[in-house]
């Protein structure tokens, strides 16, 4: 059983949760977003992928899944009570690399935000299939020491900028839980705006079945519960804290 951690963090000024394709960040860490909004921090989105592959439907027009998807991220934010910006950088969904030009972009928006936690995937989770997420995860970490350092792309003209923590969700090691019994609510509503996941991600065949619909939030609620349980909560979030940066 892992070891949590005694007490919270402080509420940040601003937060930063980066995420391979849109929905991740509202899987990931939806609840502790919306509960560090409630309470005043900026809460940015920076999205790799395009979401493009994002569709059991082999007659999916990519394009027009890609406006949507933007839309959907953009409203889910919303939900949260973000009030930071949502950014796309619009790699490839399924070709998302860790490479030095895709580290130049995750430090530059580092820098450019300025956040206090950075949040992101996990990138040593054993057994990790989708390669997106795994790579997302190397350049959460990849950024941050980029970020934190001036020699490391100088020209971008914004400051170093390291920021105090960082949260990786979906660790197999956690050894951090935000209490997020109060905003579960808004996760769930935040995940729901991510319409055309529906299908492949929620089990939701019928947006309109309340049955199917009502199944989607048991499930969250019960994992939420679950992570919350281990350190005393109704329901929580899960993490590998990083707090040397």
């Amino acid at each position: 059983m892992p070891t949590q951690s005694p007490s919270q963090l402080q509420i940040p000024e601003r937060a930063l949760a980066v995420g391979a394709h849109p929905d991740d960040v509202e899987f990931g860490c939806g609840g502790t977003l919306a509960k560090w909004a409630a309470n005043g921090c900026e809460v940015s989105h920076l999205v790799c992928t395009d979401g493009s592959k994002g569709s059991w439907d082999p007659l999916q027009d990519r394009s027009s899944l890609v406006s949507e998807r933007q839309a959907e991220q953009r409203a889910a934010a919303r939900a949260l009570g973000a009030t930071g910006q949502v950014v796309f950088l619009g790699w490839p969904d399924g070709e998302l690399a860790c490479g030095v030009r895709q580290r130049w972009d995750v430090c530059y928006w580092i820098r450019k935000l300025r956040p206090d936690v950075v949040l992101g995937h996990d990138p040593w989770k054993r057994y990790r299939l989708h390669p997106d997420h795994r790579n997302a995860g190397f350049l959460v970490t990849d950024g941050v020491v980029a970020a934190r350092d001036p020699h490391f792309f100088p020209e971008q003209g914004p400051p170093p900028h390291r920021p105090t923590a960082v949260l990786l969700w979906e660790a197999d090691e956690p050894d951090y839980t935000e209490d997020v019994s109060e905003f579960v609510p808004a996760k769930l509503e935040a995940l729901l705006e991510h319409r055309s996941q529906f299908r492949s991600t929620m089990a939701v065949t019928d947006p309109a079945s309340e049955e199917e619909l009502g199944a989607f939030r048991d499930k969250m609620r019960a994992r939420m519960a679950e992570a919350g349980a281990e350190s005393g909560f109704e329901s929580g979030e899960q993490f590998k804290l990083i707090d040397r940066v």
